[in-house]
């Protein structure tokens, strides 16, 4: 039977058009992500509403265009500014990814409660729960004193005259996955209408000024379900990462218009909902095992604020053929990279070894810096030997075994002395500018092969 006319072929990740199947997209150049759906009809002219944006038909100077960063919208939850760079600008789309149940319709929830008591007009629209259950929801959170409109509704054109008729100051879509356009007859969360829907709100939030944020699932490789295109139209991408059967979560900024993209929040969940973590570091180290081997303290940074870890390693002799090698909360190829360099260079015999790497807490690091710490944990698992408790160490290790400088030295080590650590094992180029430094003790190394002369 053949193909109907009305049908084309959309790329999952780019949302590049076929009228036909390809297997590598010429858009983006991935493998096996073209989709069959029905093409949007075109309209006979463009519709005018309050809500869309307006083609200038004049062009303006950018001199006499002026701005204010006091237009900013503040949460009052600090972790949350943070991360978007200072408050929410209003005209803004952002986007919040998670896995199911991580609590992202809780934070946004919590978000429109601080807004509404701050006097400010919120509509919360949700097309996967009822009125009810978003009530029980908020009553667990607290009382909400202000003004708080609710919605339930998946039709955007009805969604669309909602927010023309109350304009309020802040819009919340939960999730953009159940919303749909009735021009196109694709079924909600195809390729087709993530895209338009996202088109329709972010002419919303650029035409009358509304920040408006979309809750977004993700796929099971830890995307954002939909098309590519989705993450590019919006101006801020947040996602929302942690164990759901664990406290903590992580909110993590990878793109932002608006601000820096290396920011981190850190909460807790708790029966009332969503708690920040006003100290991180502390909230890491916690419950930390004194005297025991392959254990010591990392100092990563992300974004400006720098956050202390956990290292842990364990060496062991393998009972197979080909060792086992495994990393929880860091790169496993990074690890066998070290592991090559601490046979290579220090003369220390791993390859009959398993050896196991762990980012105590749950958090994901990536950093270079937190190298000399996974080498120490590992040496120190090697020849059980415990590493003082009071000891912090960081730096970049390259393959020929050397310490390279990492950036912020001073604040890396100003937050473990904070923390009470007594001892800062880093790169010599950055040791001599902290020499200063008062109630730490600075110990600078050029390669990996300097701490084994350390007495740990």
């Amino acid at each position: 039977m053949a193909k109907g006319k009305d049908m084309i072929f959309f790329c999952q990740s780019c949302g590049f058009e076929s009228a036909k199947w390809l297997g590598q997209c010429p858009g983006c150049r991935e493998w096996n992500t073209f989709v069959e759906e029905p093409k949007a009809p075109k309209t006979a002219g463009k519709k005018n509403m309050p809500g869309r944006m307006s083609v200038a038909s004049e062009p303006t100077r950018i001199s006499d265009i002026e701005t204010n960063d006091d237009e900013r919208i503040l949460t009052e939850i600090g972790e949350l500014d943070r991360v978007l760079g200072g408050g929410v600008v209003p005209g803004s789309l952002i986007l919040v990814g998670g896995d199911p149940g991580i609590g992202k319709s809780t934070l946004l929830l919590q978000v429109c409660k601080r807004l509404t008591d701050k006097k400010k007009s919120v509509l919360y629209i949700s097309g996967e729960e009822s009125l009810k259950q978003i009530k029980l929801r908020a009553k667990r959170i607290g009382e909400f004193s202000g003004d708080l409109l609710l919605l339930c509704e998946t039709n955007l054109d009805t969604i669309e005259d909602v927010i023309n008729k109350t304009k309020p100051d802040i819009v919340v879509i939960d999730s953009i996955q159940t919303m749909y356009k009735e021009t196109v007859s694709s079924a909600p969360g195809s390729v087709s209408q993530v895209r338009e829907s996202t088109g329709i709100l972010m002419q919303i939030a650029k035409g009358l000024g509304i920040a408006i944020f979309i809750v977004g699932h993700v796929t099971k490789e830890g995307v954002v379900a939909g098309p590519r295109v989705l993450e590019h139209m919006v101006d801020t991408v947040l996602y929302f990462e942690g164990d759901r059967h664990a406290a903590y979560r992580i909110l993590r900024g990878v793109k932002n218009r608006f601000g820096s993209t290396n920011e981190i929040g850190v909460f807790e969940m708790r029966d009332k909902g969503l708690e920040e973590v006003a100290n991180p570091s502390e909230f890491m180290l916690n419950g930390k095992p004194e005297g025991a081997s392959g254990s010591i303290v990392a100092c990563s940074l992300e974004g400006t604020r720098p956050i202390l870890v956990e290292v842990q390693a364990l060496v062991c002799h393998s009972s197979f053929g080909i060792p086992r090698r495994t990393a929880v909360g860091t790169d496993f190829n990074r690890v066998n990279l070290l592991m090559a360099v601490i046979e290579k260079r220090m003369g220390l015999q791993l390859s009959n070894s398993d050896a196991y790497i762990n980012i105590a807490g749950g958090i994901k690091m990536t950093e270079p810096a937190i190298d000399l710490a996974i080498v120490m944990a590992i040496v120190s698992s090697y020849k059980e030997r415990p590493i003082d408790e009071k000891t912090i160490a960081f730096g970049e290790v390259g393959l020929s075994g050397e310490v390279r400088a990492v950036s912020m030295a001073e604040q890396r080590v100003l937050e473990a002395k904070k923390l009470g650590f007594t001892t800062c094992i880093l790169p010599e180029a950055s040791a001599a500018a902290l020499k200063s430094i008062k109630g730490i003790k600075i110990l600078g190394v050029s390669g990996i092969r300097d701490i084994g002369t350390l007495s740990f």
